[in-house]
């Protein structure tokens, strides 16, 4: 009887050995790929859309044969728009699952920032889709570190060249106090005197809903356009407390972080005539044939509508391109890091939805100002305003 016992319980060892050794081998068959976004929480409204593009990426990536014959295993946290919590899924993913790269970070450029920390670390290759450039500024301090948005100074420069065109000299800034907002203050404050403008700064909350007071200085100090820098819905409050003040006359800009149909809506007419400095991804049809992404910015647009049954923004876009770029380095870096490190920094010229990605030792921000257009709002969608 004890040996019957200790037969079964052998062959059931057994079993469950080669299950595991079979499991360990699927797992190494894959390549690994962690994101951390925040799909709840405030900064939900940007998470979702930018998971959505890693999605349809990864299922256009593994259904073509993925990397190399391997799929890309792909391991995704919630933040919770909360920087502890994208911390802990950052560790998790360095420390147990083992993964060959992070693309995403937390949809909040704070929250990137403070993974960087640990990526960095770690020597693992992070793609932040986040916006702020001292994400990957100095790239001699953050070496694993790239990232699939335009730099606050590109923006900045693209609509100085706006107001140079429309001989605008003295201009009001209104910046959030979030990392995006204030990295914009910081190179608003280096370009301006560059360019000839006189800049007046005011500044506000994520989440404040009366911006009288900073308005109403702006315009006393007599300026000819403003610009407001943020994400939040704090911006719709500055475009229609704008207009109620007497300012809605002037150019009202935008930053690329507030090119959301949703937001232009909340607006309503106050929406009228304000402008956005953004990636040429939400006006891809207006674009020339001769602009490279065109094609690459319809196809992506035919194939989320037929998923997702909506159309896609520039949050998809960032996202999108982001996956898409971590199969190239795969595809050259397989295993190694340094290798798919190396592989990332030789991106040269690549056509992606959101612009032409050109990496080097000394640049990790992949898109320039030339990728950058001006936009309006026009019957319920973006249209082309101002293109080179």
């Amino acid at each position: 009887m004890n040996t019957r016992i200790s037969k079964r319980t052998t062959f059931k060892l057994l079993g469950l050995l080669m299950m595991g050794l079979a499991a360990s081998a699927q797992a190494q068959s894959n390549y690994k790929v962690g994101s951390v976004l925040s799909v709840t929480g405030p900064a939900a409204f940007l998470g979702d859309d930018m998971k959505a593009g890693m999605e349809l990426a990864l299922e256009e990536i593994n259904a073509k044969g993925g990397v190399n014959g391997k799929k890309i295993e792909w391991v995704f946290y919630d933040a919770e728009s909360q920087t502890q919590k994208g911390l802990s899924a950052t560790r998790r993913l360095l420390t147990q699952d083992k993964v060959e790269m992070i693309v995403g970070g937390g949809n909040m450029s704070g929250m990137a920032i403070a993974m960087l920390q640990q990526t960095e670390k770690a020597g693992v290759p992070f793609i932040s889709t986040e916006g702020s450039m001292q994400i990957v500024m100095p790239v001699a301090e953050r070496p694993w570190t790239f990232k699939s948005t335009v730099d606050d100074d590109q923006a900045v420069e693209r609509v100085a060249d706006y107001f140079d065109k429309n001989k605008i000299k003295k201009v009001g800034m209104l910046a959030d106090s979030s990392g995006f907002g204030q990295s914009a203050v910081e190179q608003w404050k280096k370009v301006a005197p560059q360019r000839g403008l006189d800049v007046v700064y005011e500044s506000f909350n994520p989440n404040d809903t009366d911006m009288t007071p900073q308005i109403n200085k702006l315009k006393a100090a007599g300026v000819q356009a403003i610009v407001c820098w943020t994400v939040t819905p704090a911006g719709v409050v500055a475009m229609k407390q704008a207009k109620t003040l007497g300012m809605g006359n002037m150019p009202f800009i935008h930053s690329y972080g507030f090119v959301d149909k949703r937001y232009m809506d909340l607006a309503g007419d106050a929406a009228k005539g304000v402008l956005l400095v953004s990636v040429k991804f939400p006006v891809g049809e207006d674009l020339p044939d001769s602009d490279p992404v065109k094609p690459r910015i319809l196809a992506l647009n035919k194939a989320f509508e037929a998923r997702f049954k909506r159309r896609p923004n520039q949050f998809v876009a960032q996202t999108y391109d982001a996956m898409y770029l971590a199969k190239m380095a795969l595809e050259k870096g397989g295993t190694d890091k340094a290798k798919v490190r190396d592989a990332l920094q030789g991106v040269q010229n690549y056509h992606g939805v959101g612009g032409t990605f050109n990496f080097s030792a000394t640049s990790h921000s992949g898109l320039s100002k030339s990728d950058l257009v001006m936009l309006k709002y026009e019957d319920g969608r973006f249209r082309l305003a101002d293109y080179k």
